[in-house]
């Protein structure tokens, strides 16, 4: 699968493949992030490998490991372990001591997520932001779906309306603006990630965009 490279140059690590962190993988992957996955579990690592940029086994998740799958040249790394909190947070203050920009840890209590907090990680709770991502569906006629990467930042699909209709890409000017990237754009059953600048937004397509939640939200209002 050909990959495009986030405009910032990101590079994501997910470490654990449960049903959250798979999701999270293939979704970033297919966004066309460079993403790197690492798990115990041989099946589950087998069952992202066609989508991300590296994927590999670890039965344990020390430092050493770590290190040898490229966990420290990434720019953000969410762990994605929930039910071993003694593996989730021992994991987490691992890859803060490796020195990563920004590292995302799941927590499944309060507890847990005070306890990632203390050490240095962004925590998200994916219950809540399940019914937070419920509810943003449920608010908005132009938010087709998200997913949260961190407390603020996600990647949301928005359906154009009619102050996006016929406007260009370039246009938008949605980096300057709002702070926002495009990285897929939904046109009829063709899906691309190499958008065309100078492509106008026609009825029934849809967008894809990264970046901080309050620029989405503001974007949303705008359009």
């Amino acid at each position: 699968m050909k990959k495009l490279t986030a405009g910032a140059g990101e590079i994501f690590g997910v470490i654990g493949l449960g049903r959250f962190g798979s999701a999270l993988a293939e979704t970033l992957a297919k966004a066309g992030m460079d993403v790197i996955v690492v798990d115990r579990d041989e099946a589950a690592v087998r069952r992202v490998r066609d989508y991300v940029h590296s994927a590999f086994v670890c039965q344990e998740l020390t430092v050493d490991n770590l290190t040898e799958a490229g966990i420290q040249s990434c720019d953000v790394v969410i762990v994605c372990i929930g039910s071993l909190i003694d593996v989730s947070v021992l994991t987490t203050l691992r890859v803060v001591s490796m020195g990563v920009k920004r590292v995302i840890s799941k927590a499944i209590n309060q507890e847990h997520g005070e306890i990632l907090e203390k050490i240095g990680a962004e925590v998200v709770y994916p219950e809540r932001d399940m019914a937070l991502r419920l509810a943003q569906r449920l608010s908005s006629n132009s938010v087709i779906d998200y997913i949260n990467l961190s407390i603020d930042l996600e990647i949301a699909e928005i359906s154009a309306t009619s102050q996006l209709i016929g406007h260009s890409i370039v246009e938008l000017e949605l980096r300057r603006k709002f702070g926002l990237n495009i990285i897929a754009l939904q046109h009829g059953k063709s899906t691309t990630t190499n958008i065309d600048p100078n492509y106008r937004i026609s009825d029934g397509d849809v967008i894809a965009v990264i970046g901080r939640t309050a620029d989405i939200d503001r974007f949303r209002a705008c359009c």
